[in-house]
């Protein structure tokens, strides 16, 4: 044996191994007789031979992480593809005027993302939920969740109706070009193409996250792609022909003025008599619908890997440039490019497509650039889908944590471990309002504001509330803070909820199919989650009534984690699903000591190893191995999974039987050929105890001289030891 440094300078225990195993290695193949935690018999062997070992391995919901180009990308599949439609919405609403608000709401969106941003470094799985419950209480939390939810919903129709409308533009244009005689129903076919759109997503989202944030990502790629090669060629067209910019002109209509127009001031507004802070507040209201997808960011947060708020700011500042150099630029692009008799007569629904078409360049040229532009679009709006399954799923998992929503719906896929059931409710919806819409994109876009709004509205004034309720420190806050005394004052956040609120008020207004259609939303979604609520009350009662002495209460099964189980598996790399070449096994036992856990996620990194979480199920003599997990299990593996997912880090859960405790851990980590083990401190045994019994054991286990294992033990006193084997 040779001894290491000790870690962080801490104490290193020092014992002679070798001397004191040397006895015991003439034994021959009978198995030693190790003292073993919480076991009566501790001469039994284990109860099965190293080789034939059965082990239950147990998966989280979810318990995956991505990088923050993944994290941005699948924020910026909503946020960025709304420059696909949001420009032709805002001009039919406000006139030539939309560029320049829908410009400054994409700086806004900035200041919006910070208050998330702050929010996340709180809530690890926060989000509007969390934190409207946290400073709010419950029945605002289910008003705000339920405003979400509807914002959710529209972005899957919106989205893909809107890549459907490009996609069927396309086709007629070259039918057109081709003479072919025909051409599509617009809304019909966009209709159809949506719906195939939103079925395959909800597939993609059964799957697992994983796999929807690489496909995420990949669009990203190619919109940025797209992005620069319009903007160089809009750059071009623009030299040529000259700079103009559009006027800042607001013309509204009966349209957008919704429930004012029966008003004495809705008339003056239309008649250009007034327009004032009040106009200015209606033309905002109509181009906050470009601002879509920050609650994504913070459902998203939860997947964000190591280190967590780091990523998670580099995401918001990616997420910033791209969508201002797409959303912002281009709405402006399209009003200086395209003529305004045809702007809004051929391409309301479709202005990328327009603008491509209205570049320098020969006839062929431009519609080969036309089928890039769409083509990108139909990608980027069809991922926007993506994003609101993600946003909407995170959501519903919050709200069924806290048994607001029937446990039913956490109940995880058997192959993918997802939340499945959420999502094909999800799916449920967006297909329902698809089918409703008729294909309008300007009717979904103007209902698609009422939950956008309200949800960031109820955030920022909760996490105002949140400064003066909960006086925790902060990792991170929202700029421009005045301090006087002892008391903190959070200006920056004061500011963007003064500009949300007078939106959103104003929105209540003008935006009638929006007030109408997110109220009634709203309002069934409370219905479902107050039967939902009674529905698991009864089932607390029932259980009250039937109690069962070791039977977990339903408070605190909404608390547990979920767990797909796989039992059988040999103790094999391939069998428990590691592949990194590299493996690290930690020895956990009881939620209270962990901390050699932590440690090992500090240390570890996982883009090379795999952590390996071991708890042995200690059996006592003849006894069988059931292949349920034990309440005491589901506690401790919970606690495992929040702490990994604070980190970023992934890990894999383990559950071994054994008749010894030291045995089953060392054995486990020789199969797996791990090169280091975690341990805590022991309730019976001292370290020194502790190091005995392993260096016995890997003494008579390793079949080679050269093989070698770190074991490093963790006490609650910070003293540290790890010693080579």
């Amino acid at each position: 044996m040779r001894a290491i440094s000790p870690v962080q300078n801490s104490p290193l225990i020092l014992i002679t191994l070798r001397a004191f195993a040397s006895p015991f290695l003439a034994l021959g193949s009978e198995p030693f007789a190790f003292a073993m935690e919480g076991s009566e018999n501790s001469r039994s062997s284990p109860p099965d031979s190293p080789q034939g070992a059965k082990v239950l391995v147990v998966t989280s919901v979810m318990l995956s992480f991505i990088s923050f180009w993944r994290a941005a990308a699948i924020v910026l599949s909503d946020l960025a593809s709304t420059a696909y439609y949001i420009g032709g919405i805002t001009e039919r609403a406000i006139g030539e005027a939309a560029p320049y608000f829908i410009f400054s709401v994409m700086l806004f969106a900035y200041a919006v993302r910070l208050v998330y941003i702050e929010s996340c470094s709180i809530f690890t799985r926060g989000g509007v939920y969390r934190v409207v419950r946290s400073s709010l209480g419950e029945n605002f939390a289910k008003i705000a969740v339920s405003a979400l939810m509807f914002d959710y919903v529209l972005t899957g129709p919106i989205s893909s109706v809107s890549a459907g409308q490009y996609l069927v533009g396309l086709f007629n244009s070259l039918a057109s070009q081709f003479k072919l005689g025909f051409s599509l129903p617009v809304n019909l076919s966009s209709q159809l193409i949506a719906i195939c759109v939103v079925l395959y997503f909800w597939r993609v989202n059964t799957k697992g996250i994983g796999e929807s944030s690489e496909n995420a990502l990949r669009i990203m790629q190619i919109t940025a792609l797209m992005i620069a090669i319009m903007l160089v060629w809009c750059g071009v067209t623009l030299y040529e022909r000259g700079v103009e910019f559009p006027q800042f002109t607001i013309e509204f209509n009966e349209e957008s003025l919704g429930f004012l127009t029966h008003f004495r001031l809705g008339e003056k507004l239309l008649s250009g008599e007034i327009l004032g802070p009040i106009g200015i507040l209606i033309a905002l209201g109509h181009s906050m619908l470009a601002m879509s997808g920050e609650e994504s960011l913070a459902q998203v947060y939860r997947e964000i890997e190591a280190p967590k708020l780091r990523n998670l700011k580099i995401a918001g500042f990616v997420i910033f440039v791209v969508s201002l150099s797409f959303t912002g630029v281009f709405s402006f692009l399209a009003v200086m490019i395209i003529p305004d008799e045809v702007r809004l007569s051929q391409y309301a629904d479709n202005l990328l497509a327009g603008l491509a078409m209205h570049v320098v360049g020969s006839e062929e040229v431009r519609l080969g650039l036309q089928a890039f532009v769409v083509f990108v679009g139909f990608l980027l709006l069809s991922g926007a889908v993506n994003t609101s399954f993600v946003g909407a799923n995170g959501v519903l998992n919050r709200v069924a944590e806290d048994g607001i929503l029937a446990d039913w719906f956490r109940e995880p896929h058997k192959k993918f471990g997802t939340t499945y059931r959420m999502i094909n409710l999800i799916t449920f919806f967006q297909l329902a309002t698809i089918v409703l819409s008729g294909g309008d994109v300007y009717l979904l876009g103007e209902a698609y504001a009422f939950g956008v709004i309200w949800s960031f509205a109820f955030n920022a004034f909760s996490m105002m509330v949140l400064r003066f309720k909960d006086k925790r420190p902060r990792r991170f806050k929202v700029p421009l803070n005045l301090k006087l005394g002892e008391v903190e004052f959070p200006i920056g956040i004061l500011l963007v909820l003064a500009v949300l609120l007078s939106v959103a008020t104003m929105n209540l207004f003008t935006k009638s199919v929006a007030t109408v259609s997110g109220v009634l939303f709203t309002l069934f979604f409370l219905l479902l989650f107050s039967v939902s609520e009674r529905l698991n009350q009864r089932a607390k009662e029932a259980q009250k009534t039937h109690h069962q002495k070791d039977a977990l209460s339903i408070e605190e099964l909404q608390k547990l984690e979920k767990f797909n189980q796989e039992i059988g598996l040999k103790i094999t790399p391939e069998e428990i699903g590691s592949t990194k070449p590299k493996r690290v096994l930690v020895a956990v036992k009881n939620r209270a000591n962990l901390e050699h856990f932590a440690n090992c996620l500090e240390r570890t990194d996982t883009d090379e190893v795999d952590i390996i979480v071991m708890r042995v199920r200690v059996l006592k003599n003849g006894q069988k191995f059931e292949p349920e997990m034990q309440r005491d299990e589901r506690r401790l593996f919970t606690d495992i999974v929040n702490i990994a997912e604070d980190v970023g880090k992934p890990v894999i859960p383990l559950i071994v039987p054994g008749y010894n405790a030291f045995y089953s851990i060392v054995n486990t980590a020789k199969e797996l050929g791990a090169s280091e083990v975690y341990l805590g401190e022991s309730q019976k045994f001292s370290m020194e105890t502790q190091l005995e019994e392993l260096a016995m054991i890997w003494g008579y286990e390793r079949k080679d001289e050269k093989e070698k294992m770190t074991f490093r033990i963790f006490d609650t006193e910070t003293r540290k030891a790890e010693i080579e084997l």
